[in-house]
């Protein structure tokens, strides 16, 4: 065999090998290596105990590791902002609220924009949040409450966990729709916002079931709403608001959501999806959940990124209405 010869067969050997290498690399099966949920939020909370239980479930069907890191600070953005920047191979994940829809009517510079950066795998839970008053507001309802704030116009006062957050939403909201004027007191999460209400600091609030439920059993705080349409399984004596025929489909409720940075690969996220939807339909984990005051809701990626859109357009206008405007 000539020189020739055998350098031409060389180079095309070598040329088939290195056609051949990236397409055994793009066929390994997904996952091979540990994966890693950030949570936009602190420990201890709906939106870390909802990252957790959704790994621990996630590495039992996909087989390999996964770990949560909490990212937080600026009402999500960090760990948001991770990752979106991360690369889209999804091996990093994000868990996070409805702050997604809200943050870019409030904050006027942010890193990152979900539509472009982010991928929405499906919705998990739809959280709803409670309105209940302290035990000196003369009030056994929602319509009571009304007529009581409305003869007390600017003197009374609710309580959320934070500025710009759905809870102060769902109350300017309510002042809205209810024709009243009950002032927004901001308080550094839901321990301190509970203990304000339960020590009549302020007349109301708008706060996740699951931290009000040893209050509403320890009768510290009166339940009187929760803000879905339909009651919840955890507070079956507690009307919806919307209950009270004036404020009919009255509705505001958080969310939290699975994704991953934009560009992953479609046969991952199709098995992302696959597997949260599985997990969030287990009898236990919805009995979790339920029990929690939170509601399993999954979708298909493409429904999600249309629920998000819908809530970002109405978080808009309760922010125009209320004319909230915060700076970074």
């Amino acid at each position: 065999m000539s020189i020739r010869n055998s350098m031409a067969r060389f180079c095309a050997a070598a040329c088939l090998l290195a056609v051949a290498v990236p397409a055994s690399f793009a066929q390994t099966p997904y996952p091979a290596q540990q994966i890693k949920i950030i949570c936009a939020f602190p420990a201890g909370g709906g939106t870390d105990l909802t990252s957790r239980l959704l790994g621990e479930q996630l590495q039992k069907i996909l087989g390999q590791p996964v770990v949560v890191e909490n990212r937080t600070g600026a009402s999500g953005m960090i760990g948001t902002e991770a990752a979106a920047k991360s690369k889209p191979d999804g091996y990093t994940l994000l868990v996070a609220s409805g702050e997604m829809a809200l943050n870019p009517h409030l904050y006027p510079r942010i890193a990152y924009r979900w539509e472009n950066d982010l991928q929405p795998i499906t919705r998990l839970v739809s959280v709803p949040n409670l309105m209940a008053i302290n035990m000196d507001v003369p009030a056994k309802n929602v319509a009571e409450f009304i007529a009581y704030a409305r003869q007390n116009p600017e003197k009374l006062t609710f309580s959320s966990s934070g500025i710009g957050n759905p809870q102060q939403l769902t109350g300017e909201m309510f002042n809205k729709l209810a024709g009243v004027k009950v002032r927004h007191v901001p308080y550094k999460g839901a321990a301190p916002q509970l203990a304000a209400l339960a020590g009549k600091e302020v007349h109301m609030t708008f706060v996740s079931i699951g931290a009000a439920k040893p209050f509403i059993e320890g009768q510290r705080i009166r339940p009187i709403g929760v803000t879905s349409l339909k009651r919840v399984s955890v507070l079956p004596d507690v009307p919806a608001i919307a209950e009270y025929p004036p404020l009919a489909g009255f509705e505001l409720v958080n969310f939290f959501g699975f994704y991953a940075p934009a560009g992953v690969p479609d046969p991952v996220l199709k098995r992302l999806n696959a597997a949260a939807v599985q997990i969030m339909q287990m009898p236990e984990i919805v009995a979790k959940f339920r029990s929690l005051g939170f509601e399993p809701s999954t979708t298909t990626p493409d429904q999600f990124r249309q629920f998000i859109r819908s809530e970002s357009a109405k978080f808009a206008t309760i922010i125009a209405d209320a004319g909230l405007k915060l700076s970074e």
